[in-house]
């Protein structure tokens, strides 16, 4: 038996994102709302709300990118419940 899962968690876009002082939420274009803790993302956690509502998609929904905090999100790792590796977060 083959699945597509992958397949499919690579080729979902979002088309809503709201950060709050908790989760990172997504709505994606199935219909499904997706949310992660913020503390997954440290550059987000420690961004001030101006700097949270300050994003862009990337890749036609593909990410998120923040300019002003230099972060970037896949949709797909949100789905997969992959948070930002703590190398990446200290490298910047």
């Amino acid at each position: 038996m083959t699945s597509s899962t992958i397949e499919t968690v690579g080729s979902q876009k979002a088309i809503k994102v709201s950060v709050t002082d908790e989760y990172l939420i997504v709505d994606l274009a199935d219909g499904r709302i997706v949310s992660t803790p913020i503390s997954w993302y440290p550059r987000l956690l420690n961004g001030s709300e101006i700097e949270r509502k300050d994003w862009r998609f990337t890749g036609s929904g593909e990410g998120i990118h923040w300019p002003s905090l230099d972060e970037d999100v896949s949709i797909k790792n949100i789905i997969l419940g992959k948070p930002t590796p703590i190398g990446d977060f200290l490298q910047r």
